[in-house]
């Protein structure tokens, strides 16, 4: 850490605060993680030591300041908590607990020797849920969302078994008990079976990866009854909005809660010192594979609610609660092959195929070896013994290489595709290789034609991706120029399944309409790496046509004049010259050209009080995409600029701006928002 600098620091914070949001999504709001709790964490530990060592540099968007993830996106509808659903900071070891205990005590001033009673138990891996229940009735349940705003699931939550509709007994009049959806290790296969045997198609049948995805899958349904024919069951750990509290301790307010008649973990004990804390951890740790449920570590609680009155909350967590998390349970095995999978970018992932075994009591068949860097770091090949855990239960990844040192041949990372063989790649400084076939690739060609036609490209309207996967499974669409052929198969797309003569003959207008498109906007859509939408524009405005700046690309001195041009690099140069380097990337944009006679590029500029400036746009822009701000500036004869600098002569700050609009503060650069933005737009000539 001595030796980062601040530059660097913050750098690293935004692409951690991207990357920890995304996964955030993907495992809170998608129920479809793509990392381990443990990569997860080790994410979240190093945000945390930046922000730690550069507090002046902790952003807006920390995922500190977050909990769980946004549901926007979802179509159940949305409840506001009446107090926030928290997260919970997480201890990895012996010590890390010991330090917490250490912080409670400092923060509560305790004499020393003053014994801190602590409530530990079982941490389930399910889905958090706040039931609200008013004078003993269940009125209202919601999923956590992002800890202000759930999802409302109150009639899925009605059909759970576990969950009663009264409570029995002598019950405050408001009462929300918190705790986790799960679905027993048992049920998670039944219904895994159920599912594949109803299915029509065994191949296409709907398996869900672990219980927690099934319960949060099954959970989040339109239709309840779905919900009810999935074995869903609920165990509670604490309690949201209360009119009063049946006890003044952790552990007595959770008895209550088991008296009303909800269920809470058998496991649940209170102690009184740290190391009985931690034995308790090892006691429910050695019974991890036999529970009926998924854990994935132990909660400990103060068990004085004055106290944790007194502790409060930092940003997403309780300061008097904490999570120690399990390590990632391991198992031996071998290695019997390694294949290349082609993913819809063109990045080719090594996947281990392993002989079967056994992990935290999931068969693991396979594992990503996520590139070729990772490939010679565990020094891998074929037939090696290797350890292999599954983090977080999420994702199997080899850990070590158990017969390094044994004689066999070295495994070698293709060079080719194994899809269409064309030249598979890594750029300088990056450590994924990718097909160069692009458009011609099986592997990508989906993905490259839902991008060719998609509002930034080239905006053929009734041209979707069901669409599109339809009519490449047919063998209609195989690149750009099968789209402007699509006419001669209006009778074929009128048998299908949807297709009315109103519908087809306005898809092939749409199509037709696109006969003479914006070259930026063609170049863009081919997909040809590092060329972006703001690229795609500073070529053609330097060489007009598209034909022209293939000749220029291809020249023995292409490179040179083409980092001539503002905003082209090397880089980007060098991915021009590859894709037309490949002949099958230069028979698509034969082909493509045969179809297709877009118009020389040419800029109208128009008359503007910014002209011959250099703009800066920065933030979260709310009106319009970047490209969009970029593009408008260029049309009033200014240049769009990514960094400020004191040639910058105007800034334009959406919410969340951060470095630039210091820079700019600090330089005396104008600056405006977003509506002065639209102002100058408006009126210009």
């Amino acid at each position: 850490m001595t030796n980062l600098t601040e530059a660097d620091a913050a750098n690293e914070l935004m692409r951690l605060a991207k990357q920890i949001a995304y996964h955030n999504a993907r495992y809170h709001a998608e129920d479809a993680p793509e990392i381990s709790d443990a990569d997860y964490d080790a994410l979240v530990r190093r945000n945390n030591e930046l922000e730690a060592a550069f507090p002046q540099l902790i952003r807006a968007d920390s995922p500190n300041a977050s909990v769980g993830a946004a549901v926007e996106s979802s179509p159940l509808s949305k409840i506001t908590h009446a107090k926030r659903m928290m997260s919970l900071d997480n201890a990895f070891s012996d010590e890390d607990v010991e330090d917490f205990v250490a912080r409670v005590r400092r923060f509560l001033n305790l004499p020393e020797g003053t014994p801190v009673a602590l409530t530990a138990e079982d941490k389930i891996d399910g889905l958090s849920c706040s039931l609200r229940y008013e004078n003993g009735v269940m009125v209202q349940a919601a999923t956590r969302g992002d800890g202000q705003v759930g999802e409302d699931v109150t009639a899925n939550v009605r059909t759970i078994a576990d969950i009663p509709e009264t409570l029995k007994g002598d019950v405050p009049t408001i009462f929300e008990i918190r705790g986790e959806i799960y679905m027993a290790k048992g049920d998670f296969e039944a219904l895994n079976a159920r599912l594949l045997a109803e299915a029509d198609d065994p191949e296409k049948a709907r398996q869900f990866a672990n219980p927690r995805n099934a319960a949060a899958g099954s959970l989040r349904q339109k239709d309840a009854s779905v919900t009810a024919s999935r074995p869903l069951r609920f165990l509670a750990h604490g309690w949201g909005e209360v009119s009063a509290l049946p006890a003044d301790t952790q552990s007595g307010v959770v008895a209550a809660i088991a008296s009303w008649g909800v269920p809470v973990s058998p496991l649940l004990t209170r102690v009184e010192n740290t190391a009985d804390v931690l034995i308790h951890y090892r006691s429910i740790e050695s019974q991890r594979a036999d529970l009926p449920y998924d854990i994935d570590g132990v909660v400990y609680k103060v068990d004085r609610l004055d106290w944790q009155e007194r502790l409060g909350f930092v940003a997403k967590a309780p300061r008097w609660a904490i999570a120690h998390k399990f390590p990632a349970e391991q198992a031996e095995t071998t290695l019997e092959s390694i294949d290349i999978q082609v993913g819809r970018t063109g990045k080719l992932t090594p996947v281990g195929r392993l002989k079967p075994v056994t992990v935290g009591g999931v068969v693991v068949s396979n594992v990503t070896l996520h590139n070729r860097d990772e490939i010679t770091r565990l020094g891998v090949r074929p037939g090696d013994r290797v350890k292999v855990q599954r983090a977080g239960d999420v994702i199997p990844q080899i850990v070590e290489n158990l017969s390094r040192d044994e004689q066999r041949a070295e495994y070698h990372f293709p060079d080719h595709c194994p899809e269409c063989d064309s030249e598979a790649v890594a750029e300088e400084g990056e450590v994924d290789v990718r097909c160069t076939g692009g458009l011609v690739c099986p592997a990508q060609r989906v993905e490259r034609l839902r991008h060719f036609v998609s509002r930034v490209a080239l905006d053929i309207e009734g041209l979707g991706e069901k669409t599109i996967v339809e009519f490449f499974e047919l063998g209609w669409l195989e690149s750009p120029a099968d789209i402007f052929r699509l006419k001669t198969k209006r009778s074929e797309i009128l048998q299908r399944e949807g297709w009315q003569d109103k519908s087809v003959d306005n898809l092939l207008a749409a199509i037709e309409a696109k006969r003479a498109p914006d070259a930026a906007r063609l170049l863009f859509g081919l997909g040809i790496r590092h060329v972006g939408a703001v690229t795609a524009r500073d070529l053609l405005k330097n060489f007009t046509s598209l034909p022209r700046l293939r000749d220029v690309a291809t020249s023995d001195d292409g490179e040179a004049e083409l980092t001539q041009i503002d905003g082209v690099g090397p880089v980007v140069a060098k991915a021009l010259r590859e894709f037309f380097h490949e002949p099958h990337n230069a028979a698509v944009w034969d082909d493509l050209l045969g179809e297709v006679t877009p118009p020389d590029y040419i800029v109208e500029v128009r008359a503007s009080s910014v002209s011959g400036k250099t703009v800066v746009f920065t933030g979260a822009l709310e009106t319009m995409s970047r490209d969009e701000a970029k593009s408008q500036a260029e049309a009033l004869g200014a240049k769009a600029a990514g960094s400020v600098s004191a040639k910058t002569d105007l800034v334009v700050a959406g919410p969340g701006a951060g470095s630039k609009l210091k820079k700019a503060t600090e330089l005396g650069i104008e600056v405006i928002d977003e509506a002065a933005w639209a102002e100058i737009v408006k009126g210009a000539g």
